[in-house]
């Protein structure tokens, strides 16, 4: 088509959302919420509400803020918001005696971060088009601003945070991400004490680089150790290739830093998203389980691998094809090691039946299954966790997302 001939003129919908886009660059994090109501304002919505996932993943809260509706947490139920949130869809609830309350999920890529809820007098095709890419665009605002803000922190935290947990969360990278060939998802737990676990994934090319640690001890010395993992797993990811080296080099820098005295267990992985081929190092980690179609079939063993800094040996790296469907679950020995009734271990074998029990229910996708399990366990041990734990789960799914580089 001839440039000439190209429409170019501005409309409705690129209007509202340009608007947003021309003054998010230099907007303080505060006027966010009265430009966001403002806009939907003008297009007839009213009641606008920003709620966001409580680190605990227990609540929704809301976003204090001018031209917001602020109501009372939500917490996990089988309400509008939560479906929203949990299921990434748009959930629409009629009024009485007139008007539609839309709930909008904030999708940062394909992480969640919280729902918009706002109420229209009538609903259209057009309406549901603006208001998922306006939900789209408060959530990167949300996520950019968040970098140099602690609004959004404090409406997420429900009660005070230890100071090793402080340097946890800022380790962690999303706690979920969806791309068309694999999915991941994590939660840690006690999501406000948490110390010395962490994990850390980076899709590079076809390659989903995986690494879930466990610093030993407690409090601030955990904290600090895992941040170190961390630091030197994250810098040999982008120098390194192989998953030895990896290893190797997050040995060097945990002995060095601290001492013949301290270790961290880890388990590394690569996963080419393309062919589902998997390899695995597990160092002093409980080995990761295989789930498919909802139940657990085995384990994925590996050769026995010294924790980080100890001075291991180059560690064998194992090797697993995965098949579309497959779902690995990492886990800390914070999960089975809590302590029940009776004084007895909570177990491998009831994680694995808890694990089973939930798969015979419908699938609502990788992350709301994840928290569902967390949930579940938590409930199991007592309602309560005296050591770290975390769960982190990887789905393949197989295929290819090229598509998504195609305009029609």
């Amino acid at each position: 088509m001839d440039d000439e001939n190209v429409d170019r003129s501005e409309g409705y919908g690129e209007r509202l959302l340009g608007l947003l886009l021309d003054r998010v660059r230099q907007m303080p994090p505060q006027l966010i919420a009265p430009l966001v109501a403002e806009e939907v304002g003008r297009m007839g919505g009213r009641d606008v509400s920003i709620l966001l996932q409580d680190y605990a993943q227990e609540t929704l809260v809301p976003l204090p803020g001018r031209g917001l509706v602020v109501g009372q947490p939500e917490p996990v139920a089988d309400s509008p918001a939560w479906r929203s949130f949990l299921r990434g869809e748009v959930v629409e609830v009629p009024q009485h005696p007139s008007g539609v309350r839309m709930y909008l999920p904030l999708l940062d890529g394909s992480d969640q971060v919280g729902v918009m809820s706002l109420t229209l007098d009538t609903v259209h095709d057009d309406d549901r088009r603006l208001l998922r890419r306006l939900g789209g665009l408060v959530a990167d605002m949300i996520v950019t601003k968040n970098a140099y803000t602690d609004q959004f922190f404090r409406a997420r935290r429900r009660e005070p945070m230890s100071v090793s947990a402080e340097i946890q969360w800022g380790l962690l990278p999303p706690l979920s991400m969806t791309v068309p060939q694999v999915a991941v998802a994590g939660i840690l737990e006690p999501a406000y004490r948490v110390a010395g676990d962490s994990f850390d994934y980076a899709l590079n090319d076809t390659i989903l680089h995986v690494a879930v640690i466990d610093a030993m001890g407690h409090g601030l010395d955990a904290a600090t150790m895992a941040a170190v993992a961390i630091g030197a797993y994250r810098h040999a990811r982008r120098v390194f290739v192989s998953l030895a080296e990896k290893y190797g080099f997050m040995d060097d820098a945990i002995s060095r830093q601290f001492g013949p005295d301290h270790f961290v267990t880890a388990q590394l992985m690569h996963l080419n998203i393309t062919t589902g081929r998997m390899e695995l190092v597990n160092a002093g980690h409980p080995a990761p389980l295989l789930i498919q179609e909802g139940r657990v079939v085995g384990q994925l063993e590996s050769a026995t691998t010294l924790p980080v800094g100890f001075g291991g040996k180059a560690p064998r790296v194992s090797e697993y094809n995965l098949r579309p469907g497959d779902r690995v679950l990492c886990f800390s020995d914070g999960i089975i090691e809590e302590h029940v009734s009776g004084g007895t271990t909570f177990g491998e074998e009831r994680l694995i039946h808890c694990i089973d029990r939930l798969g015979r229910r419908p699938s609502d996708g990788l992350r709301a299954d994840l928290r569902r399990l967390s949930h579940t366990l938590k409930r199991e041990r007592g309602g309560h966790t005296s050591d770290d734990a975390t769960l982190f789960m990887i789905e393949w799914r197989g295929g290819a997302a090229d598509h998504l580089a195609v305009v029609d």
